[in-house]
């Protein structure tokens, strides 16, 4: 057996000891049900986990992970509709309080945007990423000469907004926003960096999370 298989059953140990072997096991409550209050749409990258990002405990974060953590515009076409489904369950079913996207620094989903012979062409990632097209057009109309380590980094940023976006097309979304208060924000991990940033609506900038 590998190795990296052996150090994830040594991981799930810890897991366990850690969960199920406290005199108040936490799963003895997780057992019964879930009721998270955060939905969080993420990236699939490995170095991008939002449990480890935020310290967070088993059955406090509802988690989406995608290709360059984007969310597709509402859709009433019949398909395979998993990144919508699982909002709709998040937020129809879990009402959750806030919903949080979060993108991340060297995002290789939106770099391919901008070096597009590293995508396969009329592949999966090439088509899921026309999400983000929009993203591209208005970081390369603002800044035609950048690097394109620059505009990845502002296409990171952009995409957010546009997932935001993309959010409120969404009925029972926006029901939720209006009704109930649901939150939505957008946030971004500088991995290099190790800071966080948010999207303020009201500037229509990221600014950085003073802790």
């Amino acid at each position: 057996m590998k190795k990296e298989i052996l150090k994830m059953y040594a991981g799930f140990r810890r897991f366990h000891d850690r969960f199920f072997n406290e005199e108040s096991s936490v799963f003895s409550r997780l057992a019964t049900g879930q009721s998270p209050k955060t939905l969080m749409i993420a990236c699939s990258d490995s170095r991008v986990d939002p449990a480890i990002l935020f310290s967070s405990s088993p059955g406090e974060i509802f988690c989406i992970r995608n290709v360059a953590n984007l969310v597709p515009p509402f859709e009433s076409s019949v398909g395979f509709h998993g990144v919508s489904s699982a909002i709709e369950f998040a937020v129809v079913n879990l009402k959750v309080e806030n919903i949080v996207v979060l993108g991340h620094r060297q995002c290789g989903g939106i770099r391919s945007l901008f070096q597009t012979e590293n995508v396969k062409k009329d592949g999966f990632v090439a088509q899921w990423m026309t999400i983000a097209s929009d993203a591209r057009e208005k970081v390369l109309s603002r800044a035609p000469h950048a690097d394109v380590d620059t505009l990845c980094k502002e296409c990171e940023k952009e995409s957010i907004v546009t997932s935001l976006q993309n959010l409120r097309t969404f009925p029972f979304v926006e029901e939720a926003v209006q009704n109930r208060g649901l939150q939505l924000l957008g946030v971004y991990f500088d991995l290099e960096s190790g800071q966080l940033w948010y999207y303020d609506e009201t500037t229509h900038a990221f600014s950085e999370l003073s802790l």
